[in-house]
C-alpha cells in the first residue's frame, strides 16, 4: 500500500508524515509512506492525506502551482482521502477568506469566526480560535474506532466549515456556536483539528485512516 502526504508548499508537512508514521506502528499494516510533491505519484497512491496550514488563498495558488490540483481530484474521486485545517477547507466550494474558490469536492462555504463574540462567562473570545476543544461525533464512522466521544483534539483556525448539506457533517465543537469540525462521505474525511497536534486521539484517526478501505 501506497500512502502520500501532499507536499505543495504548505502545512506542517513533516510533523504530519512523523505522525502517519507513528499511526502505521499502531495500525499494524504494510505501507510505503511519503512526502511527495510529484504530481504523478499522487495519481499512484493508494490513500492521499492532504494538510494545509496558512491562508487559504496562498493554499489555494500553491496547490494549482505546483501542478498536484488535478491529481488532488482525481484522488478525490476514488481513493481514501484524508483533508487536515486548510487541507480541509480546500474541499469547498468557496472560502470567504480572500474571496477563493476552492475545489468544489463539498457544496458549501468556509466563514469566519465573527468578531466581538464572548464565552459562557462573559470573557471575549479571540480569533483566531487556538487549543484544544472537545469534539462531538454527530455520526458514527470508521475512522472514530476507539475515540470516545468528546475527545479533545488541537484547533489553529480563524475559518470554519459551512457546508451546504448536514449530511456530511461527522463531527461538531463549539466557538462559542456550534460549528462543523470534522466532515465527510464515502471515501473523503476531514478535519478542521490537526490531527498532528492531537497526540492520541490523532494518532488514532491517522491508525484508522490507514485500515481503512474508504
Amino acid at each position: 500500500m501506497k500512502v502520500v502526504v501532499v507536499d505543495y508548499g504548505m502545512g506542517n508537512l513533516h510533523s504530519v508524515l512523523k505522525s502517519v508514521q507513528a499511526a502505521q506502528k499502531l495500525a499494524g499494516v504494510r505501507a510505503e509512506i511519503e512526502l511527495t510533491d510529484a504530481p504523478e505519484k499522487v495519481f499512484a497512491a493508494d490513500k492521499i492525506i492532504f494538510p494545509g496550514q496558512g491562508a487559504m488563498p496562498d493554499c489555494m495558488a500553491a496547490l494549482q502551482q505546483s501542478g498536484l490540483g488535478e491529481a488532488v481530484s482525481d484522488g478525490l474521486k476514488n481513493k481514501p482521502f484524508f483533508g487536515i485545517c486548510v487541507g480541509a477547507q480546500l474541499l469547498f466550494d468557496h472560502s470567504e477568506e480572500g474571496n477563493t474558490p476552492g475545489l468544489g469536492w463539498f457544496a458549501g462555504e468556509v466563514k469566519r469566526f465573527a468578531a466581538n463574540q464572548h464565552d459562557a462567562h462573559g470573557d471575549k473570545l479571540k480569533v483566531p480560535h487556538m487549543g484544544w476543544n472537545t469534539v462531538h461525533q454527530t455520526q458514527a464512522h470508521p475512522l472514530f474506532e476507539g475515540i470516545a466521544q468528546d475527545t479533545r483534539f488541537y484547533f489553529v483556525h480563524s475559518y470554519y466549515f459551512a457546508p451546504a448539506a448536514p449530511d456530511i457533517v461527522l463531527g461538531s465543537s463549539e466557538y462559542p456556536h456550534e460549528f462543523a469540525c470534522v466532515v465527510g462521505k464515502d471515501n473523503v474525511f476531514a478535519t478542521q483539528f490537526h490531527t498532528e497536534k492531537s497526540h492520541d486521539g490523532g494518532l488514532l484517526l491517522l491508525r484508522n485512516f490507514l485500515r481503512w478501505n474508504g
